[in-house]
């Protein structure tokens, strides 16, 4: 039955597995979720080869009392958009 090739009763009867299992209501939410996460995965590994490219900095890094202000990005289709972010201070004495 599972020998080399997937056919179409195999396929038939591994989506009316899934469907007994998950219950075709709960099955657009997983498509929906799982799509998201490959989009953000996608995003995520070309920030970091886009990180690894410019690995050595052309200018010297800032040496200022103010640390930089990071901004947080949305991922490709997501609906909020990028702000800002203050980092915590470190307010007790030593």
């Amino acid at each position: 039955m599972f020998g080399g090739k997937l056919g179409a009763p195999e396929i038939i009867l591994i989506l009316v597995v899934i469907i007994l299992l998950f219950g075709a209501k709960k099955l657009p939410d997983m498509a929906r979720s799982l799509g998201k996460s490959a989009r953000i995965l996608k995003s995520e590994a070309k920030a970091m080869k886009e990180d690894g490219k410019s690995s050595a900095p052309a200018d010297p890094p800032h040496t200022t009392d103010e640390p930089a202000q990071r901004v947080i990005q949305a991922a490709p289709g997501d609906v909020s958009s990028s702000r800002p972010v203050t980092e915590p201070t470190d307010t007790t004495k030593r």
